[in-house]
């Protein structure tokens, strides 16, 4: 039994009443975020609102917490990289280091050469299609889980990365909930 079907009977067997906490559990989970969850509720016999709202809730609060501890992280390396070149220096700062002025490069150790490559592919994206775009686009590749943590680690201020984010996450959660909900309903009429 696979994890989707292990939420589905989940909600089966659970009162009405928690059947939408199960749909914002299932969200939280990579690969099946609020797209799989919802579709998962809808199925299970839940509300298709209702279900939106559970797994917009479910994917969003996790994608929230990723974010800010990423932000948190990148802070604390940068900080760390500021003091390294500040002792280095003799103590004395000769130009602004910034966040902006530190590249995920400086961040991430090399690796072998497929994260390196991944990472290229990431920043490619990036540039070419802004936050905005990576984060509406994302999900057709990469939960809103990775692409998110990603953002904030090249730098993206985490309130602009729960903008899109969170755009994404009720969007994309949305165009299943009609289908899905539209699929169910002529089956069932």
């Amino acid at each position: 039994m696979n994890l989707i079907e292990t939420f589905q009977n989940l909600v089966a067997q659970v009162p009405e009443l928690v059947q939408p906490l199960i749909v914002a559990l299932a969200a939280a989970v990579p690969f099946i975020e609020g797209e799989g969850a919802v579709s998962i509720g809808i199925i299970g016999g839940i509300n298709p609102a209702i279900a939106a709202i559970a797994a917009i809730f479910g994917n969003f609060t996790i994608v929230a917490i990723l974010v800010l501890l990423g932000a948190r992280a990148r802070s604390a390396v940068v900080n760390r990289r500021r003091a390294k070149v500040l002792a280095g220096a003799g103590g004395v700062e000769t130009a602004d280091a910034g966040d902006e002025d530190i590249r995920v490069e400086d961040l991430v150790a090399d690796g072998d050469g497929r994260k390196a490559a991944r990472r290229q592919k990431f920043l490619r994206a990036l540039d070419r299609y802004g936050v905005p775009g990576v984060s509406l686009l994302g999900p057709l590749l990469l939960p809103t889980h990775f692409t998110a943590t990603m953002l904030v680690a090249v730098g993206v201020r985490p309130g602009r990365v729960l903008v899109w984010q969170a755009a994404a996450i009720i969007g994309w959660t949305t165009v299943f909930a009609v289908l899905i909900g539209g699929v169910v309903h002529f089956a069932t009429t």
